[in-house]
């Protein structure tokens, strides 16, 4: 406990988030463990779980809590995956429902060991959402897929409201910061999604070592391929064995970022250091 307190100490009074805890809270936590779910809440160590826990909101994570890639930010334990739970789609719309939510977020661990990288399992997910919850508005967070059309078609057909691919870092840091991930890789993804006439949404760590100049830069890039919603967010070591943070972003370069991001385009741009790519998701369904 002494370990952990004195690095929230260290944090810049922006970072500092309170403590999890309340009645919503403790229900969803319940329920993601009665379930037998995963939620990138826990396994990505996300600050704003409290917040959106107590909101009656969790961001999903499918395709169990194992990756096969090995980014150097991520929480995410890197191991041989489980096998597929294809009763993990029902148990999970079931949740939605249970928790009468009007939006709800779902990502998944990169799935590289299964052939189509998991995406008939993701559009399996979405289309039993969709059936017990019709109401229920989707966001899904997506592995690049190898940016094959063929699979992110998968996941188009099922017809989701929004489709987020992250690119993480700018074009310079990615290879230190993402495993096996290609920075055109993910922005070819995007254009995909983008072609499809689907809300295109993508999010951008800061505080790894980026400058000002390649940030704009990385936004133009996602304007180029289509993208219609941008989140950014300070970067957090979540681990002693994963990059450390460079530098804590200022909120008033946050909010340059945001200024930016509108002038080029974007139809939402959510900016500020306690940005993660879910946070108030439920507003870019019309991106």
């Amino acid at each position: 406990m002494t370990e952990l307190k004195t690095e929230r100490e260290r944090l810049p009074r922006w970072m500092k988030s309170p403590l999890p805890k309340g009645e919503n809270y403790m229900k969803v936590k319940r329920l993601i463990a009665d379930h037998h779910l995963n939620t990138i809440c826990t396994s990505g160590n996300c600050p704003n779980k409290g917040e959106c826990w107590n909101a009656g909101t969790a961001s999903f994570m499918i395709l169990g809590d194992k990756c096969t890639r090995n980014c150097r930010f991520c929480y995410v334990q890197n191991d041989v995956p489980d096998p597929v739970d294809w009763f993990e789609p029902l148990r999970l719309a079931k949740t939605i429902q249970t928790l009468a939510l009007k939006h709800c977020v779902i990502t998944s661990v990169t799935r590289d060991d299964l052939a189509d990288g998991g995406a008939e399992f993701w559009a399996a997910t979405i289309r039993k959402i969709k059936e017990l919850n019709p109401e229920t508005t989707i966001e899904t967070l997506i592995p690049d897929f190898n940016a094959n059309p063929e699979l992110i078609q998968k996941v188009i057909d099922a017809a989701p409201d929004v489709i987020s691919h992250n690119m993480e870092t700018v074009r310079r840091l990615t290879p230190k910061v993402r495993s096996t991930a290609r920075y055109d890789r993910s922005l070819k993804t995007i254009s995909i999604i983008s072609e499809a006439g689907i809300v295109s949404k993508s999010g951008i760590m800061v505080g790894l070592g980026e400058t000002e100049e390649e940030m704009l830069q990385a936004m133009d890039d996602l304007r180029a391929a289509g993208c219609k919603v941008l989140t950014i967010g300070q970067y957090l070591q979540p681990d002693t064995n994963l990059l450390p943070v460079l530098e804590y972003i200022t909120p008033e370069l946050f909010e340059k970022y945001r200024t930016e991001g509108l002038k080029r385009g974007f139809s939402y741009v959510e900016s500020s250091p306690l940005v993660r790519s879910s946070y108030h998701a439920e507003r870019h369904v019309n991106g």
